[in-house]
This record gives structure tokens, sequence and C-alpha cells, in this order.
């Protein structure tokens, strides 16, 4: 029987504050600081449900949905939604919340696929997935959607690079 472990047990929180260096031109927080610290927390939640290496494979698009202030703390909230042989996908959730008033928005959100590999960096089994809450339950239900979409981009992506080259144009 394959091991299965509760979507709980792959939930990874980080709340921060807002720094001057952290912000771009528009005194917003810097997409790609979020992106990355996005992608940091998701690879935590990957590694807690298969506890072996865990590599990004994909990064659905990222959805800005509100700006990120300097007045704002940041929170992310990510957790395993679905898994499938050796690959996951994982959410990723970011709550601003504006620190004067205490208001809270969905400020970002974007779906991470990640496969579990051993030593010999090959993909392995993982364990599959079990949600419970209303919300699990929802991004569960809707993975399959999401996964039979990343394949297709996935397959178009490698039509498309192979009209792109490769010389330099100094070269």
């Amino acid at each position: 029987m394959q091991e299965m472990k509760f979507t709980k047990e792959t939930r990874c929180f980080k709340i921060s504050r807002v720094f001057p260096t952290d912000v771009n031109n528009h005194d917003t927080l810097f997409g790609g600081k979020l992106m990355s610290d996005m992608d940091d927390i998701a690879s935590i939640s990957a590694s807690k449900l298969c506890r072996v290496t865990a590599v990004t494979a994909s990064t659905d698009s990222v959805d800005f949905l509100y700006p990120i202030r300097p007045i704002d703390s940041v929170s992310l909230e990510s957790f395993v939604t679905w898994t499938g042989k050796s690959s996951m996908e994982v959410f990723v959730k970011v709550i601003r919340e504006d620190l004067r008033s205490g208001e809270r928005k969905i400020a970002a959100t974007s779906f991470l696929t990640f496969v579990a590999l051993n030593e010999h960096n090959k993909p392995i089994p993982i364990p599959q997935i079990v949600p419970e809450t209303e919300e699990e339950r929802k991004l569960f239900e809707t993975a399959e959607h999401r996964t039979e979409m990343r394949k297709h981009r996935r397959e178009e992506s490698k039509k498309f690079a192979d009209y792109l080259v490769t010389k330099y144009p100094w070269e």
C-alpha cells in the first residue's frame, strides 16, 4: 500500500516585514523577491511531503493581485495540493496585512510543481496527499485540470524552443 500524508503535514508559513531594500521604484514589494520567497517556501512543503531532494519542475503564472507596500507585512503560506507518482503540486498563497489597520488581502497566488529525486537524481515515488479542509479539497479536486494544462504548455514550450537559436549575437 502506498504511503499517504495529510496536507497539513506539508503546510509552511513565513511572515516578514517589507523593508526599503525589498521595494521597487513604485515603492511596492519587488516581484522578483516575492517569487524567490514563493519558490523557497514551496520547496520546503515539497520536502516535507517526500523527505528527499525535491526540485522545481515548473512555476505556473504568479498572479499578483494587490501590491504589497512598506506599511504591510507579507505572509506566505504553502502546502502540497496534489501528488502524482513522483511529482507534486504546491500552492502558495500570499497575504498582505496593513500593519496600521489590520486589513488583509490575498496579494498573490501561484502553483509550483516539484519532482522528488533519489541520490542519483532519478524521479522516485512519493506519498499521496490527503486533503482535509474545504480549501484543501477544492485545490485537490481542481488539480487534475491544472496538471493537464501544464503538460500541454510544456509540450508547446519544447516545440517553441526548437525555433530558438543558441548562438550569441556577437559570434
